[in-house]
């Protein structure tokens, strides 16, 4: 029967799911069926050996002239269909008329899905409907016209979702469906694989000690063993001891005049240590690298990055010199290096120092240790920072898998996982989702720890800024300032941390309308930034794009305008041409010239936008109706009305699929249309828009959006021929 078919196998799937779709198609492709099942008649036919080829449209399609008869060619050739299920493919055209085109074949018992995000059946109830991860047509069955029913059906699916199933897991569902073969067969074929291997393992070990040893060599090399144990212990225990006379003649001080009594410093520790690390255990390779590894960590904690690169990278250096690459001390080193390297924003030798501690890691310690699982978190914090949120989401997943494996469902480091999975919800505009895992992650690091710490602190401002972004502005302003009290305590005044939440409640405080004191905490946030990071860094370009909106929405309209000019110049020079923080300053500079009428500039800067937010983030993405909302303002202003009205419709369009209709970026886009239908003429449709967008744009966090469309509806009336209401909005009133 598997004749009759081209493919075994056809992926749907969003395209933002793609990184789920790329490795389901290796996972597949690359699995060997049990020999024991080859050839084993089933209702689906013979069991083949393998599961190829295996259809996924990116891959199949590049020289393909006409998509649309190539998809149905390839969904009738066939066997099997599998669904990647999220909200996105849910809410996928494309997706769903896969499944209808393979159902009509008569298929409907063939298809399969994976539950990536979401929740199945979500839409049975209006307050999950946003979150149904299964599109229409695989909900409902089909009758036999080819039309869905109202009758819904039970889609057979794999789950790998957190705390779900683990990625082998949901792949041998889908290949136990797909072979009709029971799936405790395949996971006992995957047990018995694993013992056979260690019994090959085992059985060589004996064989070459058959062959080469006898008694007496056995007892040879059994002495001589013990004898590089003893060495190793007098050599770890002589570290031990010099590492703790080190550390504690570090902090004495033999002339108390040089401390100036008590007021000694750690910094003045730390670069006193630093100097004698270098000078005094020259002839101790192996003691000095750990001293300057462990020393750069402590400078990194401090804030104090340039020093902390130096004695790291010269860490690695000499443990490189003396182990080779492949030793656990050097993959400690790469991984400390990449940290900083990070927090400095130097990319590119940051994710070349992690990914080849990952790599290290993985072939000393196995693809689930806890040191795996570590060093795939530091790399999505940095890909992360890089804006690259969708190759970031695999390794999250992947870290978490292996931490729950290791420690069970509550534990700090799940918590960690957790929040990187929620931080990267939010970062990609699903901030609904976000928030679940948030709150999820900050109580259980309040149920590990409820008294102040570092963890709780940031598990505490990851949801703060999520309830920002949602505006629950009530809910973020009372634990952004928790956070900031917190981090004082733990960190002291002038540390990237106390910076970081001054200048999240600076935003809370502005989102509330008191820009004053918005002002003044990005202003601190600004100066310890500048002096621990230098005159270029993200976190500088980050606090002067803030600090430029306030001072524009005071009325300091040249100084905002300036100040956010070396913002995105700086971003540019630091982040590159195409992250995400680009094309938002850019965004925000060209709002900005609309109003001064500098048009031609201000759409250089939309289309750099818009380009840069499709590409990384995503053709519907929040960010993306942002900058399309900045366009149809621009389109108003050069009496493109027409165009403007469907700019801001679509503004719309992607907004609802992420935000709440009365969040204010919906209700500024709303605004648009409406400004556009009053130049067009339809007053009804105008009047609709604008009275609708009035409740959002008061919670707006841009001062002048309120104003704008009190203006807007005067406008209107003034147009329909409605003096009084025009009176009722006019700037008098």
């Amino acid at each position: 029967m598997t004749t009759e078919f081209r493919y075994r196998a056809f992926i749907s799937y969003s395209h933002s799911d793609e990184e789920w779709a790329k490795w389901l198609h290796r996972a597949l492709e690359t699995y060997r069926v049990p020999k024991h099942l080859v050839g084993r008649e089933t209702e689906f036919g013979p069991v083949p050996e393998r599961l190829t080829p295996v259809f996924r449209d990116r891959d199949e399609l590049a020289t393909a002239t006409n998509l649309g008869d190539t998809l149905t060619r390839a969904l009738e050739q066939s066997a099997f269909q599998i669904v990647i299920c999220s909200p996105r493919a849910a809410r996928s055209r494309w997706v769903n008329e896969e499944i209808l085109t393979f159902k009509r074949f008569g298929r409907e018992h063939r298809i399969f899905a994976l539950v990536v995000d979401g929740e199945p059946g979500g839409s049975s109830k209006p307050e999950t409907a946003e979150i149904e991860c299964f599109p229409n047509a695989l909900i409902y069955k089909m009758g036999a016209g080819g039309e869905l029913l109202q009758e819904r059906s039970e889609p057979i699916a794999a789950d790998a979702r957190p705390g779900k199933d683990s990625k082998l897991d949901a792949k041998l569902k889908l290949v136990a469906g797909m072979l009709a073969v029971g799936l405790d067969e395949l996971k006992q074929r995957e047990a018995h694989r694993r013992q056979v291997r260690m019994m090959w393992l085992a059985a060589g070990s004996v064989a070459g000690m058959a062959i080469t040893s006898t008694l007496a060599t056995a007892a040879w090399f059994a002495r001589n063993e013990a004898e590089r144990q003893r060495v190793r212990a007098e050599e770890e225990a002589e570290t031990a001891r010099q590492t703790t006379r080190f550390m504690v003649d570090l902090f004495k001080v033999s002339d108390p005049s040089e401390a100036l009594g008590n007021t000694i410093t750690a910094r003045e520790i730390l670069d006193k240590g630093a100097i004698r690390i270098r000078r005094d255990l020259a002839n101790q390779p192996a003691i000095q690298a750990t001293l300057m590894d462990t020393m750069g960590t402590v400078y990194t904690s401090l804030g104090l990055y340039d020093p902390a690169i130096s004695l790291v990278k010269l860490a690695y250096e000499r443990r490189l010199r003396l182990w080779g690459p492949d030793h656990a001390e050097v993959a400690s080193s790469l991984g400390h290096l990449g940290e900083v390297l990070r927090l400095k924003s130097d990319y590119s030798e940051a994710e070349q120092s992690l990914r080849q501690a990952l790599e290290t890691r993985r072939k000393l310690f196995g693809e689930s240790s806890p040191d795996v699982a570590d060093t795939l978190s530091q790399l999505v914090e940095l890909l992360s920072d890089m804006g690259e949120y969708a190759e970031a989401e695999p390794l999250i997943r992947e870290a978490l898998d292996i931490r729950r494996a290791l420690y069970g469902a509550t534990h700090p480091d799940v918590a960690r996982s957790i929040e990187d999975l929620g931080r990267n919800y939010y970062e990609r505009g699903k901030y609904d989702q976000a928030v679940a895992y948030l709150r999820e992650a900050l109580s259980m690091r309040r149920q590990l720890n409820p008294s102040a710490n570092p963890a709780l602190a940031q598990a505490m401002a990851n949801l703060a800024w999520a309830y920002l972004g949602l505006g629950k502005f009530d809910e973020a302003e009372p634990l952004c300032r928790l956070v900031l009290a917190m981090n004082r305590q733990l960190y002291g005044d002038v540390h990237p941390e106390t910076a970081t939440s001054l200048n999240n409640l600076a935003y809370a405080l502005q989102s509330r309308g008191d820009l004053d004191a918005a002002g003044k905490a990005y202003r601190e946030a600004l100066a310890i930034n500048q002096k621990l990071l230098g005159g270029s860094h993200p976190n500088v370009a980050f606090n002067l794009n803030n600090l430029a909106v306030v001072e524009y929405g005071k009325g300091n309209r040249k100084e905002g305008v300036e100040l956010l000019r070396q913002s995105l110049e700086m971003s540019r020079k630091v982040l590159g041409q195409e992250h995400p923080d680009v094309a938002s300053r850019a965004a925000t500079l060209a709002y900005w010239l609309v109003d001064a009428g500098q048009y031609e500039e201000a759409g250089r800067l939309l289309d750099e936008s818009l380009a840069i937010r499709r590409k990384v983030l995503g053709p519907e993405h929040p960010q993306v109706a942002g900058t399309l909302t900045v366009k149809a303002n621009l389109l108003l202003a050069t009496h493109h009305y027409q165009e403007a009205r469907d700019v801001a419709a679509e503004a719309q369009r992607i907004l609802g699929l992420n935000m709440p209709r009365d969040s204010w970026q919906v209700a500024a886009a709303m605004n648009a249309e409406g400004a556009a239908r009053t130049k067009l003429g339809d007053f009804a449709g105008a009047e609709r828009l604008l009275l609708e967008s009035r409740k959002g744009l008061e919670q707006s966090p841009i001062p002048d959006l309120a104003e704008r469309g009190r203006v807007r509806l005067a406008d209107l009336y003034s147009a329909w021929g409605k003096p009084d209401e025009a009176r009722k909005y006019s700037r008098s009133n």
